[in-house]
């Protein structure tokens, strides 16, 4: 009885002992969390606004009697739209790089100051980190075109039908094509005949002063363009901006689809297939790179303790390329072709200010306080 008293005391007292233990080896295996502020260093994006011009042709609907009655023998005969790029303009902007994301660690996170997307501002200063850039709207699609369209019957005043006579019991007549396209031909030749005299002086009357003469010879100008339209068609244009925002990767340097032109639709994303690809090539300053990589070596065990970086941004020649031929060029800083150091520790502890570029992530200036 006494040897079974015993047996139970030492299963009591070692139970709580062995809770105990296994606690022990559950927080030795537990994640370890330290407190910090997150930040990250700003990578560039390239902007690229693209000016084009849309061409709308009509033909004539007497395009057929272009040669026969006016010796124009190229005149086309079916409609077609076309896109051209008139002008293209690079732009940059910052956002923060997810490749580069830090966490400031110790007293130094007190100090750090951020701007509003989070990208690193400065170090023990009370300068504000500038404020949110506001919305860009991109333009992806043709705006809708509200004004005038261009119409044949506008200024063609050939009648559909002409009265009817005696032979048929003075019911209606329809004008045929070739008499219809006769009858502007005739137009268009005596609207010049009339600039023609006009010019020459062979008129009965001339106009009362110079003014009237240029408004008068104009207005033969426009009626001769309008009918010579029936024959040789009319061509419209539009003008439209679109822009495209690209954040070049390393990929860049040997060219990447920004986005797409298409012929009958214009600038289309790159996703769209149905356009012709217009890449974008970054071209860094490659000495200088190597310069700073050399140069951001540090001897200090505890360099990058703390958590504070910077960038040394990159210098790059930008190309936008249509068809092998390159329609726009620049020359930009492009942050995340840089190199990465650590901030020296000695410098993050109260007695020197740091301010930081937004932009780029470089160090502006350093100031002791």
């Amino acid at each position: 009885m006494r040897v079974l008293l015993l047996f139970i005391l030492a299963i009591t007292i070692a139970v709580p002992s062995m809770g105990q233990r296994k606690k022990k080896e559950d927080d030795a295996t537990a994640p370890a969390f330290v407190e910090g502020v997150i930040y990250a260093l700003p990578r560039t994006g390239i902007r690229i606004q693209v000016k084009a011009v849309k061409e709308d042709f009509v033909p004539g609907p007497y395009a057929a009697y272009a040669e026969q009655l006016l010796g124009i023998n190229d005149a086309k005969n079916s409609a077609s739209v076309t896109w051209k790029i008139e002008d293209v303009a690079i732009q940059t902007f910052s956002e923060p790089d997810p490749d580069q994301v830090y966490k400031a660690m110790g007293e130094v996170a007190s100090l750090v100051s951020l701007t509003p997307d989070g990208c690193l501002a400065g170090i023990n200063t009370k300068t504000a980190g500038g404020t949110l850039v506001p919305v860009k709207t991109n333009s992806l699609v043709s705006a809708s075109d509200d004004s005038e369209q261009f119409r044949f019957a506008n200024f063609n005043d050939s009648p559909l039908y002409i009265p009817g006579d005696s032979t048929n019991n003075f019911r209606p007549m329809r004008i045929s094509a070739d008499e219809k396209a006769a009858a502007a031909a005739k137009r268009i030749l005596d609207s010049r005949l009339a600039q023609y005299d006009m010019v020459a002086g062979l008129m009965d009357e001339f106009h009362p002063d110079g003014e009237a003469y240029n408004i008068s010879l104009e207005e033969l100008k426009t009626v001769e363009r309008n009918y010579l339209s029936l024959f040789v068609g009319h061509t419209s244009y539009k003008h439209e901006t679109f822009n495209f925002d690209f954040v070049p990767t390393a990929a860049a340097e040997k060219g990447e689809v920004a986005f797409r032109f298409s012929d009958e639709k214009g600038a289309v994303p790159a996703s769209d297939l149905s356009g012709k690809p217009v890449m974008i090539k970054i071209d860094p300053e490659s000495d200088l790179i190597k310069k700073y990589t050399g140069m951001a070596k540090s001897a200090n065990p505890a360099a990058g303790e703390s958590g504070i970086y910077y960038r040394m941004p990159a210098i790059a020649d930008i190309s936008v390329i249509y068809e092998v031929q390159t329609i726009a060029t620049a020359r930009a800083t492009v942050a995340q072709f840089g190199v990465v150091a650590p901030v020296p520790e000695d410098l993050l502890y109260g007695d020197y200010e740091l301010q930081m570029s937004p932009e780029t992530g470089a160090i502006k200036s350093v100031n002791h306080k």
